[in-house]
């Protein structure tokens, strides 16, 4: 090929067995590097990098066996994820309703516990996902008070009290659903009114209202979305800012103060 391709996708051509002839890089990189292949024999690819790309082939492929569109993993090894490129010939804003029946079927695939089988990390912002029987628990512990060092310490303190009554706000034991655990809209591929595909997982079992709070932290599904998704639990509006607290701590530590009126917000919202 012409010009220089990163060592990134030289080596995802190998592990397809091809020579590269044209790679670019894609936007959303954020976390990792992620880029366009073409190889000689005229076959295309996603290629990504990351810490932990056989745990995200895992999850891409735990998807996959829900039910639910995701790209195939072509191959995968210790630095490397390299999976089909999906049709994208259209915009979520039109497949909202099918991105609601997804869900639902994604959702209803379940775990006998909360958690996964490993860690994960949005870049340094590490995911701990130590299995557990108490929901309120696992929330609190996993995904709240965790970020307390990273934190102001006036922060810190509303995360503690807010922990400490999540019994008295979450349930117990909701069904343990599949979660995708990053279910923004840049997330989620559409085709002509069709969801194509769920991309970058940060899967774990959890209550599904997890992934509902994740679609809107920077939007709002139709109408349709809600008729196609299974009927919201009484207490949805109560337990939206609380989950949404986990995806907007996040982004305060990966991007900065300019996310903490975004935090303090949620937290205002649940009363703390």
């Amino acid at each position: 090929m012409s010009g220089r391709a990163s060592p990134l996708a030289a080596h995802a051509a190998a592990l397809l067995g091809a020579e590269l002839t044209q790679a670019d890089p894609l936007a959303g990189g954020d976390l990792s590097e992620i880029s366009h292949i073409v190889l000689a024999d005229g076959r295309e690819a996603i290629v990504k990098g990351g810490p932990a790309p056989r745990t995200e082939a895992a999850m891409l492929q735990a998807i996959a066996k829900a039910g639910a569109p995701a790209p195939r993993v072509l191959a995968v090894d210790d630095g490397c994820l390299v999976i089909e490129q999906l049709s994208t010939g259209g915009s979520l804003g039109g497949a909202w309703g099918d991105l609601g029946t997804v869900l639902a079927r994604l959702h209803a695939t379940c775990g006998e516990r909360y958690g996964w089988t490993e860690d994960y990390a949005f870049g340094p912002v590490a995911i701990e996902n130590g299995f557990s029987d108490d929901w309120p628990a696992f929330w609190g512990e996993r995904r709240l008070l965790v970020n307390g060092p990273h934190v102001s310490g006036a922060l810190a303190r509303r995360l503690e009290k807010l922990a400490a009554d999540l019994p008295n706000r979450l349930p117990k034991t909701p069904r343990a659903s599949l979660l995708h655990g990053d279910l923004w809209s840049g997330n989620v591929l559409a085709d002509h009114g069709r969801v194509s595909g769920l991309i970058d997982p940060a899967c774990y079992f959890g209550h599904a209202e997890v992934d509902l709070a994740m679609l809107c932290l920077f939007g709002r599904p139709s109408a349709s979305f809600y008729q196609a998704y299974t009927p919201l639990a009484p207490g949805h509006a109560e337990r939206l800012p609380i989950y949404s607290l986990w995806p907007a701590l996040v982004h305060l530590r990966l991007f900065g103060a300019g996310y903490r009126g975004m935090v303090e917000g949620f937290l205002q919202q649940a009363g703390v």
